[in-house]
């Protein structure tokens, strides 16, 4: 394995581009003719809860780690008329590959990055070279209980039951639920972490845009048998690392990935959804030792 000393891992580079009429903020750190890993988070937060995982890649590999529309530092023109759903997110991070002129990247998925990076994949399977799935489900199994107030509201898309995500969700003490929830010790999980993704959120019309995912994220579930068929078509070297304390994406979607994929390794780790609040350094050696030799 060729390491890439010149830029050290502490050097991230805070940048935006224009793709699909939107500037996309990113993350990015390594060498640029190191290979790519393309990490795309989840709800509610953006790059930054990558914050400690990418210099830990940076001297193997580029890191490349956007916001999607509608969180982080990504700026939607208003002009633009975005409509909120996993379908553009996906269609803008595409754009966003090509505006960088990523031909071939592993991915890391966790929460919503893993409904966008799979059409990604879905689309572009020549190009994907590795996966990393952390806690980013794509087995109905792999929904947990705490999906049941969205269900309901898939299942009746009514003011009242919005309203009811709106409160139970999107604030502070909904955001730091996802953050410390199964975590042994949630003293360790930095308050900034959510208190960001707060303070984002809270800029004019992000709920309504937050309401509006949740509502689109049933289609997603349409979509897992062409996330499933690229795994058993591809066997792509895969490493999912979960989570198992997830009330959201439980232990069941992770077992289910090699069911598809006789190249995945399944590890499931003491903590819960955020794991790399708590887990970053193993997560990162792990993609390192389990997946080191298929990114290139």
């Amino acid at each position: 394995m060729t390491a890439y000393p010149a830029l050290a891992t502490t050097t991230v580079r805070y940048q935006h581009v224009d793709a699909d009429g939107v500037r996309v903020f990113y993350r990015e750190a390594g060498s640029p003719d190191a290979p790519v890993i393309l990490l795309l988070h989840g709800f509610p937060s953006s790059s930054h809860m990558y914050r400690d995982l990418i210099p830990l890649l940076a001297t193997r590999y580029r890191v490349i780690a956007p916001d999607l529309p509608g969180f982080g530092f990504t700026e939607v023109p208003a002009e633009r008329n975005y409509h909120y759903s996993f379908d553009n997110l996906a269609v803008t991070a595409g754009a966003f590959v090509e505006a960088l002129g990523l031909n071939r990247y592993a991915l890391y998925v966790f929460d919503y990055g893993a409904p966008v990076g799979l059409r990604l994949a879905v689309a572009h399977p020549e190009r994907v070279t590795a996966l990393v799935s952390q806690n980013g489900n794509a087995y109905l199994e792999g929904l947990g209980d705490a999906w049941e107030p969205i269900r309901n509201y898939w299942q009746t898309p009514s003011a009242a039951n919005r309203e009811i995500i709106r409160h139970a969700v999107l604030n502070l003490e909904g955001v730091r639920y996802q953050y410390v929830h199964g975590v042994s010790h949630p003293e360790v999980i930095a308050p900034e972490s959510y208190t960001l993704d707060v303070l984002l959120m809270q800029r004019p019309g992000n709920d309504d845009i937050q309401l509006d995912l949740f509502l689109d994220y049933a289609n997603n579930l349409k979509l897992y048998p062409d996330f499933q068929a690229f795994f058993k078509k591809t066997q792509v070297p895969t490493l999912v690392i979960w989570g198992k304390h997830d009330p959201f994406f439980i232990p069941p979607g992770a077992a289910a990935y090699a069911r598809d994929n006789a190249n995945a390794v399944v590890e499931m780790l003491d903590t819960g959804h955020f794991a790399l609040e708590t887990h970053a350094d193993y997560i990162g050696q792990r993609i390192i030792e389990v997946l080191g030799d298929a990114i290139v």
